[in-house]
């Protein structure tokens, strides 16, 4: 890595929780300057705008929470288990990883009508949690853990739904009630909705044996 490479990365690190605290527009070119040590010709000779920085420095946020939602899930073995343990991770990591919280939220609702660049940013962002989600459902169905009729696009948009609302909802009453009955909610439906059945994962594997040992018909395979 080049020196400017390094300088570039210690920029868009010193950004990020100015740019998901303070949002696009409240964020200063002398807040920049104050957090980067650099001045003004320092930060752009390495960004061609501040749009450019905020949209590198929102990409930085987005990969911090997203580590911190999916640590400890590749332990987990149950498909039901692991969306369990992400939901966990949402709530009780939500402070500590980037300045400000979520940055999904922060910057859906700053660019809802502003700014193109952000906005597809967090478009994108949403689209890769959400495919996560159904990643997840779409395995666990392959290994009868959840149950076939679960509509993963649908449960990825309930989880997700109910879990940023939540944030919002907690954020303003500046208490966490609303995000732990999310997680209550979720839990439950995931045991009662989502999880397959004891039963019902046994009767899969009874089909599944009665049709490999049933006979062969007369007069064909």
């Amino acid at each position: 890595m080049t020196k400017g490479e390094r300088t570039r990365r210690e920029i868009v690190r010193n950004a990020a929780p100015l740019f998901n605290t303070k949002g696009y527009e409240g964020t200063s070119l002398s807040d920049l300057m104050a957090a980067t040590g650099l001045q003004k010709g320092g930060i752009y000779r390495h960004f061609a705008s501040k749009e450019e920085l905020a949209a590198e420095a929102f990409d930085y946020a987005w990969g911090k929470a997203v580590s911190g939602r999916l640590d400890g899930m590749a332990e987990v073995p149950n498909s039901v288990d692991r969306i369990k343990k992400m939901i966990a991770n949402f709530v009780e990591r939500r402070t500590g990883l980037v300045a400000g919280g979520c940055p999904l939220l922060n910057t859906a609702i700053e660019a809802d009508d502003g700014n193109a660049l952000l906005r597809s940013r967090a478009k994108k962002a949403l689209q890769t949690w959400s495919g996560r989600i159904t990643g997840l459902v779409k395995e666990g169905k392959k290994r009868r853990e959840i149950d076939a009729r679960t509509d993963p696009r649908r449960l990825s948009q309930l989880i997700i739904g109910s879990l940023e609302g939540a944030l919002m909802i907690s954020r303003i009453e500046a208490k966490d009630g609303a995000l732990e009955d999310a997680r209550t909610f979720l839990f439950e439906y995931l045991e009662q909705k989502v999880r397959s059945s004891k039963r019902e994962a046994s009767r899969k594997r009874k089909e599944a044996r009665d049709e490999f040992t049933a006979p062969a018909r007369p007069g064909g395979l």
